[in-house]
């Protein structure tokens, strides 16, 4: 089947794992996500996985504690989603790696560029975990830097709500929704879209993003096959 991209990175918050209960995981969530991550590689889509951990741990958590070690403990959090995305994709069939930028082999393999090009093209589904390894950088730092890397298409980037807007649309009924919009655009209006760090590294990789709502994953089969969802950055 033809499909609108080869290979892609999907990046999805831990708070998306984790539904309304707002924290741990969702099991069902993750069982949803995951019966479309088949769907799209039984399309012949290469997909790798970065995961945040938010719904185990945030920064602003620890507003007394240390930044480094409080990132660190974030990190950690981003393994445990990895460990539940790889369970759920390995019961459905589906063969996967599970790379972390800070070594723990006794459960996962340490991130290795080549390694994980060589599993893509293998057809394995390759999640990333610890972000990109390093305090003061965020997941979606770390999105933009494994897609860069592994010369990704794209970054599906799952959010709870369906898109860029103009301002908070749960905060302001206003709030006007782009189709698409540039990474310079998003960086002088100071959307809220991915950090600022994260950002500019899309745009000076030239990678798209696409922005759209993870409460229906369905909509990861609809994109892959080249419908209009969401907002298109580039």
């Amino acid at each position: 089947m033809k499909t609108a991209y080869k290979r892609i990175l999907l990046k999805l918050s831990g708070e998306a794992l984790a539904g309304e209960r707002k924290n741990g995981v969702d099991a069902q969530i993750v069982a949803n996500i995951c019966d479309k991550i088949k769907e799209i590689t039984e399309m012949g889509v290469q997909v790798s996985i970065v995961v945040g951990g938010g719904n185990f741990w945030r920064g602003r958590y620890g507003h007394e504690m240390e930044r480094t070690t409080s990132d660190y403990m974030g990190m950690l959090a981003t393994t445990i989603n990895g460990l539940a995305l790889q369970d759920a994709l390995e019961a459905r069939g589906i063969y996967t790696r599970l790379q972390t930028a800070i070594e723990m082999r006794q459960i996962a393999e340490p991130y290795i560029k080549r390694k994980a090009i060589k599993h893509l093209e293998k057809g394995r589904v390759v999640i990333f975990a610890c972000g990109t390894g390093n305090p003061y950088f965020s997941t979606d730092t770390g999105a933009a830097l494994r897609a860069a890397e592994t010369e990704s298409e794209v970054i599906l980037l799952a959010k709870t709500i369906d898109g860029v807007y103009s301002a908070d649309p749960k905060q302001d009924k206003n709030a006007v929704k782009y189709d698409e919009i540039t990474y310079l655009d998003i960086l002088n209006k100071d959307l809220k879209v991915m950090d600022s760090t994260a950002t500019s590294l899309c745009r000076d990789n030239n990678i798209p993003l696409v922005v759209f709502g993870i409460d229906d994953p369905e909509n990861i089969v609809r994109i892959i096959k080249g419908e209009r969802i969401g907002t298109i950055v580039r």
